[in-house]
């Protein structure tokens, strides 16, 4: 994936994730369909009716607010950072793990709220579920429309909890987020172990954070 179609990849991304964290605090008041192709559908419209009002009115939107706000509702960021760690996650503590899965959600909301500031009016369109009524994992596919360019694709692998549907990782064109990091996590967690991965994902936030 080229460096311009990753960063156009994740201010949609961005986008959409916002754009779940409602949908997650809409599941808990029952006021949206749960199906979540439709739920994601209906709650990305709202959303991007809202980043373009503030566009069109040239006031800026509150990002890291919105972002903190709405999207670790709904991801499951534990199970997104077992996924990335592999085997290595059974070799770290629990407050290890909990250290991992602090820093790891750290890194992909300030990634997440870096990318929606960026976000323009691209089209975004969803295809119809593929899965039984009692399927409690499955993947909701989208994908952007781009002016001059093949169509973009964005895939959801989401699971239903008792506190509804959680994203666990997000494929981009066929290159799946969660799984990009592990080559990563091994090469830390084998020169350093697992607290050297915590520090390098502590020292790339605080990078994050002062830029």
């Amino acid at each position: 994936m080229t460096i311009s179609l990753k960063r156009s990849a994740m201010a949609l991304l961005a986008c959409l994730l916002l754009s779940s964290g409602w949908s997650a605090h809409a599941q808990l008041l029952g006021s949206l369909p749960t199906r979540p192709d439709v739920l994601m559908n209906a709650v990305t419209s709202e959303v991007l009716a809202i980043l373009r009002q503030d566009f069109a009115a040239g006031q800026p939107t509150n990002v890291a607010l919105l972002v903190e706000g709405k999207i670790v509702p709904l991801f499951d960021f534990q199970r997104m950072t077992s996924i990335a760690m592999a085997r290595n996650w059974r070799l770290a503590s629990p407050e290890q793990q909990a250290a991992l899965v602090t820093q790891f959600r750290t890194l992909l909301v300030r990634t997440y709220s870096a990318s929606l500031a960026q976000y323009r009016d691209q089209q975004i369109q969803y295809r119809p579920l593929q899965s039984a009524n009692r399927d409690t994992e499955v993947v909701v596919k989208s994908f952007l429309r781009r002016s001059g360019a093949e169509p973009l694709s964005i895939d959801y692998a989401m699971h239903d909890t008792v506190a509804g549907w959680k994203v666990f990782d997000v494929t981009i064109a066929g290159v799946s987020l969660v799984l990009n990091y592990r080559e990563t996590f091994a090469a830390e967690v084998r020169s350093g172990g697992i607290d050297g991965l915590i520090k390098a994902l502590s020292d790339k936030n605080r990078l994050n954070e002062a830029a």
